[in-house]
């Protein structure tokens, strides 16, 4: 069975194997959370699961919920959460509306995708953003980051469509695949996962067990 939940990224911190290897894993609060909806083909043409995660104190509710999201999470008589997100499970009859899923779903040794919005960097140039070679840095070739020749000059005369070019770098959906989990600690719903996942610390991190293992 498909299992899938919502987590927020702590940070990063290192771990000793019982073999004797250290190696660094992210460490992630991972729910728990609330089911809020079941869709189904006869309703909505395919099934999937809506869960919602990191609940609300009463005091913000009106200032970070609006309306129709309020009257949805009234209907689920669930309590308002900063974050809901939808899943397509192969089998969502074994879910009910109010059920609460926990990090004890997974274990140690397990293989996960975990899909993240990656780090913000703002405006940058092309060495940066897309990793290209610097120029001589020589005194006299006054050409040191800039981002080299665009287009041939008489034919085609143009720069074409896709061509890297400096710009906005970062804040993008990113999916790492197979990362393995290392603990599950159920009773602070933490998931310690093997090497990086994309984010800054403490943002939205969608985490389902591996589409390839």
């Amino acid at each position: 069975m498909k299992k899938a939940i919502l987590g927020k990224k702590l940070g990063m911190t290192q771990k000793f194997l019982p073999d004797g290897r250290l190696v660094p894993v992210t460490v992630i609060m991972a729910g728990p959370c609330t089911v809020v909806q079941k869709k189904t083909v006869e309703n909505d043409g395919y099934e999937s699961v809506q869960l919602s995660f990191d609940t609300l104190p009463e005091n913000r509710v009106k200032k970070l919920v609006n309306k129709p999201v309020t009257g949805h999470f009234k209907k689920a008589n669930v309590a308002p959460a900063r974050y809901l997100r939808e899943f397509r499970l192969e089998d969502t009859a074994s879910y009910e509306v109010g059920q609460t899923l926990s990090v004890s779903q997974f274990e140690a040794g397990e293989k996960i995708d975990i899909t993240g919005t990656s780090k913000g960097h703002g405006f940058t140039g092309s060495i940066q953003r897309w990793n290209q070679s610097k120029g001589p840095m020589t005194h006299g070739s006054k050409y040191h980051r800039g981002v080299g020749a665009l287009s041939a000059n008489s034919d085609p005369s143009k720069v074409f469509k896709g061509r890297n070019m400096p710009g906005h770098y970062g804040v993008e959906r990113v999916t790492i695949q197979n990362l393995e989990i290392v603990e599950v600690d159920a009773e602070r719903n933490l998931l310690l996962v093997k090497g990086a996942v994309p984010g800054p610390k403490n943002s939205l991190l969608l985490v389902r067990n591996s589409c390839k293992a």
